[in-house]
């Protein structure tokens, strides 16, 4: 017998009403690119795109990532723990590639989280990503314990309302106090009908893409067939080796 958990990703994988989210697909990075001084701190070059994905890094890279992900996606969960340190240490640190996250949404539940890592100051969105993303184990279990009728609430009536229903079931509140949001504050974002539009705008994106599955990457304008950190590393290397020879 499947656990509560199961049954609501599964339900949840089928909700035609939260598609998808992406970012369009970055052009083909030049032949040859002038880094920045090396005492720049890329992870601290941040920024938001059209559609509201984030990005991180040197935005004149040689090599541009588009992670698409879902927040209640444990593939997701478990790629950024695999990646995260690599990413952050050593690529990202060197100006040698710009990561953006953006969300396929699958269910209400990734829907919420979504706008939530959205509140507050732009340049604390990786804090928030970073940390819904971690604990994704901890929180996400409380879905075991959701009755049916809690559950029923996230798929019925005004938006605002069913996230709202979310973040208190899940406990969301508590996790965004940890950011300076209060309730109200919170509140005030999951009702952000432009940051909704957003969201929007990022399914469309995924769907011109063909992309229907999570995580999936985009590298330098070409989704890749493979789902994890082990084919991704590879094919950053290969990217950068590409793009050091080309430059010689």
């Amino acid at each position: 017998m499947r656990s509560p958990a199961a049954k609501f990703l599964a339900r949840a994988a089928a909700l035609a009403a939260c598609a998808i989210f992406s970012l369009a697909a970055s052009p083909p990075a030049p032949k040859s690119r002038q880094l920045a001084p090396r005492s720049t701190n890329w992870n601290s070059v941040i920024g938001v795109t059209a559609n509201g994905s984030h990005t991180l890094g040197n935005p004149d890279a040689p090599v541009k990532l588009t992670e698409f992900v879902s927040y209640t996606c444990p593939h997701c969960a478990h790629f950024h723990r695999e990646s995260d340190a690599a990413l952050r240490v050593t690529l990202i640190p060197k100006g040698r590639i710009q990561v953006t996250v953006t969300n396929l949404l699958r269910n209400p539940v990734d829907l919420t989280v979504a706008m939530l890592t959205s509140c507050g100051d732009p340049r604390r969105f990786w804090v928030r990503h970073n940390a819904f993303m971690g604990t994704q184990d901890t929180w996400l279990a409380k879905a075991q314990k959701m009755s049916p009728e809690q559950q029923a609430r996230w798929y019925k009536g005004e938006m605002a309302d069913r996230m709202r229903a979310i973040a208190g079931d899940f406990d969301f509140y508590s996790k965004v106090q940890q950011w300076g949001l209060d309730r109200a504050q919170a509140d005030r974002c999951l009702a952000d009908k432009s940051v909704l539009d957003k969201l929007r705008q990022q399914q469309a994106a995924a769907q011109d893409l063909g992309i229907d599955s999570t995580p999936t990457f985009v590298l330098n304008g070409k989704v890749q067939e493979f789902h994890d950190w082990e084919g991704l590393s590879k094919a950053i290397s290969d990217q950068l080796s590409a793009q050091q020879a080309g430059s010689v």
